[in-house]
């Protein structure tokens, strides 16, 4: 069974309850729970690639703790990244290593 999230309530559960109860219930209570359709792993694979193309790298930090934890190594974060760095921008790529390269030393 999936650890279950609280980040939601935890950072934003009283400035903004309805929003936090989507982030933790839905979110990652219904969607990220859905293991037939997708494994933890591809779906972390595919928001790590939406994170970085959207230059959302406040979010991508605790995705890639979970991309980590869900099987994806440094090997593999480091060609998705290289790949992103042609469609996304060289930019983000940059930014993105920088990030995972703190993520993979722990």
């Amino acid at each position: 069974m999936a650890e279950k999230q609280t980040a939601g309530r935890d950072k934003l559960g009283e400035f903004a309850p309805k929003f936090a109860e989507l982030n933790d219930d839905v979110l990652f209570g219904e969607v990220w729970s859905r293991e037939e359709e997708l494994s933890p792993r591809d779906r972390s694979m595919i928001t790590v690639a939406a994170l970085i193309s959207g230059g959302n790298f406040e979010q991508l930090t605790p995705h890639l703790h979970k991309a980590q934890a869900n099987g994806i190594t440094q090997e593999e974060i480091a060609e998705i990244i290289t790949h992103l760095s042609f469609y996304a921008g060289w930019p983000k790529a940059w930014s993105s290593f920088n990030i995972a390269k703190e993520i993979y030393k722990e």
